[in-house]
């Protein structure tokens, strides 16, 4: 597996994986979570990172953007076929190291609270909450549901190892 930054031109393909990865959360909001679109709006102020198969084919993807020291990710995408294997861990690591290389000292991340299972994820990889904020997608939502933001501090050693 490896890790690149997806050129503009890939959005679309983009924007499959992460509609298919987050058709588990039809449960609670209506629609696609992303169009071709939405990814080329958040590649003017971030970067999505690509994990490639030795084939070249999509496996996962993470959105990035840098905010002054702190690093933000969000749209963590696994391809549903290949989930649970750790390329989400992979990833994660992946835009901390981005982030860290860009200076940030801190990360930031929201996960909606219906997905229960997302804040012990992100607690093993050194993650804890931080508060709440409004869900910006609050016209789709059929439940009512939040943000709850989660930090990490980011470690300069960490890059060595």
């Amino acid at each position: 597996m490896s890790i690149r930054i997806a050129d503009p031109a890939e959005a679309p393909a983009v924007a499959a994986l992460i509609t298919s990865a987050y058709r588990v959360e039809d449960f609670f909001v209506d629609g696609d979570r992303a169009n071709a679109q939405d990814v080329l709006n958040r590649m003017t102020k971030g970067e999505f990172l690509l994990l490639e198969d030795a084939g070249r084919a999509l496996a996962g993807c993470v959105y990035v953007e840098i905010r002054g020291t702190q690093g933000y990710f969000g749209l963590l995408s696994v391809d549903p076929a290949r989930q649970r294997r750790g390329l989400g861990a992979q990833l994660v690591a992946a835009a901390e190291e981005h982030c860290r290389r860009a200076g940030c000292s801190e990360m930031e991340i929201e996960v909606v609270n219906l997905r229960e299972e997302l804040p012990s994820f992100y607690r093993r990889l050194g993650y804890s909450e931080r508060g709440t904020r409004q869900f910006r997608d609050a016209g789709r939502a059929r439940r009512p549901c939040h943000f709850v933001v989660m930090t990490k501090r980011l470690s300069r050693s960490e890059s060595n190892a």
